[in-house]
């Protein structure tokens, strides 16, 4: 990932939930299909959140989202970015 970042604060609230969904490993069909818009529209909200926070791909953006904000598994033991971070490669992110 490239170093600057503009923030997450750039982004709308609806690219906020968008990569709340990529960080849950959900595809752009899910994402429609949970936020009840157009496949489309998800397409156009990745492509901007890529952009606005200098990212190159889908990955990049689920990471970010992971640790944004910590692992959304936090309170619980097994967190996959923890084990992610220990360089545990079983741990299936």
């Amino acid at each position: 990932m490239k170093e600057s970042r503009i923030g997450a604060q750039d982004l709308t609230a609806a690219e906020e939930r968008v990569l709340s969904l990529i960080s849950q490993s959900k595809t752009n069909r899910e994402i429609a299909s949970v936020l009840k818009i157009s496949p489309a529209t998800v397409k156009r909200h990745v492509e901007n959140i890529l952009g606005k926070l200098r990212l190159r791909n889908r990955v990049e953006a689920a990471i970010y989202g992971l640790t944004r904000g910590g692992c959304p598994a936090r309170g619980r033991a097994q967190c996959p970015l923890k084990k992610w971070r220990n360089g545990d490669g079983r741990s299936g992110i």
